[in-house]
């Protein structure tokens, strides 16, 4: 198995305009989080696949005279297991610990900090918010990685405490594994258009639910001659994306608030639409919608590419189980049903031409500023930190 680096401290965290500020106890509790989620991921998680392999699996072969078909019955097998059950109470506490903690840190400043984003924003043409705008029930109604009020909820007017809330937390939850400026993502999709599509010049580029901006800003950078539009529906993310935005230097961003079902943006208009790791926060028909909505944006010629976790299809039962705990145990009830579906069909449902269609992985990029040079791969919860890429010509 690949190691993990050791976690590093919360202080080497990156800061930008609309940061919340740590005090010494603040990072001391973010540096215990990092250390248990290390310890889970490195020498906890394994033991589940060993407990499957020398008991509960054989368990379940000796009374059913088969192995278990599906993910959906090594759940329930793996439900009676002591180390199962032991990593995946501490796993859920150690979220619901990050959230309580960030809150916290934020609630405590919250005036601060939305004076600090309502002066980067004041004025600000690229900042497009709609006062009569309604977030949809499949995002307003779900408390996202165990996040009081979720995304949208906004404490008092011109709020961003929800985003500065997963900003600093999210560090910790990785143990910085996406990088000072939680990016990771963001860096790897940057470096593979760099690799796989060279002759990329967008003169458009469409990130569809943007969220705090930390997966688009590579993005944004690696193409500082393009216009960039990014939506979100929840108005404390665009908010705090901006100020973030506009603190980093990063100009050429206008951010919208819209549904990605319905995109206010001509047919054919982009060069470039893409997404990292949102379509699972989406309810089943919105995905549908949102498939649609990008063969409409896209130009002829144009790319379009999704940064999610594998799909579920050809993957061993055990390891769909594996992935599938977040579902369950960490308020991603659109999990499960987007990771079952076949994008293919989907998009060929959209319009797309199948032999346009691909299917690839983004590797993370570590930071070096953090860990140094790293020969192993850094792990996520014991998968590699890679995206699956799947996405289409048009």
């Amino acid at each position: 198995m690949a190691s993990w680096p050791s976690p590093p401290p919360y202080n080497l965290v990156g800061k930008h305009g609309v940061s919340a500020q740590t005090n010494h106890d603040d990072r001391a509790r973010f540096n215990f989080l990092a250390a248990l989620n290390t310890h889970l991921a490195t020498h906890v998680v394994p033991g589940n696949a060993k407990a499957f392999k020398v008991k509960v699996e054989p368990e379940f072969i000796a009374a059913n005279g088969r192995a278990p078909k599906d993910r959906h019955e090594v759940r329930r097998a793996m439900l009676k297991n002591p180390h199962f059950q032991t990593w995946s109470a501490l796993r859920r506490s150690s979220m619901e610990m990050r959230q309580q903690t960030g809150r916290e840190i934020v609630l405590r400043q919250i005036a601060d900090l939305n004076a600090r984003a309502a002066k980067l924003n004041e004025g600000s043409p690229k900042l497009k918010l709609d006062p009569k705008f309604v977030v949809p029930p499949y995002v307003a109604k779900v408390d996202f990685h165990c996040m009081p009020g979720g995304y949208c909820d906004e404490v008092m007017p011109n709020d961003v405490s929800a985003a500065a809330n997963y900003d600093i937390g999210i560090f910790a939850t990785t143990a910085g594994g996406l990088g000072k400026f939680n990016d990771g993502a963001g860096n790897a999709l940057a470096g593979w258009l760099k690799k796989n599509a060279p002759d990329l010049k967008p003169k458009r580029i469409l990130d569809l639910g943007c969220g705090m901006g930390h997966s688009l800003l590579p993005v944004a950078a690696a193409y500082p001659e393009a216009e960039v539009i990014a939506i979100d529906v929840a108005a404390p993310l665009l908010r705090f994306a901006h100020a973030r935005a506009k603190s980093m230097g990063i100009n050429n961003i206008t951010f919208v608030q819209a549904n990605a079902e319905h995109v206010p943006e001509p047919d054919g208009s982009f060069d470039f639409v893409f997404t990292t790791m949102f379509l699972h926060e989406t309810s089943n028909t919105a995905i549908r919608n949102i498939i649609n909505e990008t063969h409409r944006l896209l130009r002829p010629g144009g790319l379009c590419m999704h940064l999610e976790q594998p799909q579920f299809a050809g993957l061993p039962p055990f390891e769909q189980f594996m992935r599938d705990w977040d579902a369950f145990y960490n308020n991603e009830p659109f999990w499960t049903r987007m990771h079952d579906m076949d994008v293919d069909q989907l998009m060929a449902d959209a319009g797309f031409d199948r032999t346009k269609m691909f299917v690839s992985g983004a590797q993370a990029v570590v930071d070096e500023e953090i860990f140094g040079k790293q020969k192993d791969d850094v792990e996520d919860y014991g998968r590699k930190a890679s995206w699956h890429v799947f996405g289409v010509y048009k």
